[in-house]
């Protein structure tokens, strides 16, 4: 037998009625064959598809259901990410990140990824990516708005898969300055309770031609919102939910067990 400690993420928590749990499952176990097994701890009467449309990660890696597990792994049930969808210029959505993990060796000054608890510091973070080469500073400042869906907001917390999250914020920075031709990105997205009006997610691309840095800059907030596994609660006068998230690109969504499909 294997031992896997399952964490669960955002509305999943309520769903499974768990925040972390330890499954034991026979030698050669998939993420598929974990699946079918948390499908029995949901709610009586709640259908098994309920997991539909997920994505895996494995000791912070994006995983599909034909994974084998080992003992020790660490696997987290990843609902839809609290964000918009990525579009291509061909207005398909963005193929998805490559699997290499980036190394920041030699490279510290190009991307810079990171969560924090504490409120951003925008003029300071744009002001150390400016370099003399640099002909453009683009600038996306995320908000916490006061209104959702027609109803008023009092305040947003945000929590997200921390490893897995930062490490994704690292190669889509790698993955843009591949891309559009730029120098350095810096992505900073907060984590814990917002108030209205507070930056949630920071994004500083700099680059030597205003094309590219806008370019990148659009590309690196659409992408983060549908693929970093960071989620969104908002809480209204009238209660709290968690923000529903876009599908996952289909690379990443996990396919269920027929057998558990049909519950």
């Amino acid at each position: 037998m294997i031992r896997v400690r399952v964490i669960p993420f955002g509305v999943l928590k309520d769903r499974l009625d768990s925040s972390v749990a330890t499954v034991e499952l026979p030698e050669g176990a998939s993420v598929g064959d974990l699946l079918e097994r948390l499908s029995s701890s949901l709610p009586a009467g709640a259908p098994a598809k309920r997991l539909r449309g997920i994505a895996v990660g494995v000791n912070a890696e994006y995983a599909q259901s034909t994974r084998v597990l080992s003992d020790g792994d660490e696997v987290a049930l990843l609902p839809p990410v609290s964000g918009g969808v990525a579009h291509s210029p061909s207005g398909q959505p963005d193929p998805i990140l490559s699997s290499r993990v980036f190394n920041e060796n030699g490279n510290q000054s190009a991307i810079a990824a990171s969560l924090t608890r504490e409120p951003i510091d925008i003029g300071k973070i744009v002001a150390s990516a400016k370099r003399p080469e640099d002909g453009a500073v683009v600038v996306f400042d995320g908000i916490a708005r006061d209104r959702s869906r027609g109803r008023r907001t009092l305040y947003l917390d945000y929590e997200a898969y921390e490893g897995m999250a930062v490490r994704q914020m690292r190669e889509l920075g790698a993955r843009a300055r591949e891309r559009f031709a730029i120098r350095h990105v810096t992505i900073v997205h907060r984590l814990g309770r917002l108030e209205i009006g507070e930056t949630s997610v920071l994004i500083v691309v700099a680059s030597a031609h205003r094309a590219a840095a806008f370019e990148a800059c659009r590309w690196l907030i659409d992408t983060l919102k549908q693929t970093v596994p960071i989620w969104k609660k908002e809480t209204f006068a009238d209660g709290a939910v968690w923000a529903p998230g876009e599908p996952f690109p289909q690379a990443l969504a996990v396919d269920l067990p027929e057998a558990l499909d049909e519950k």
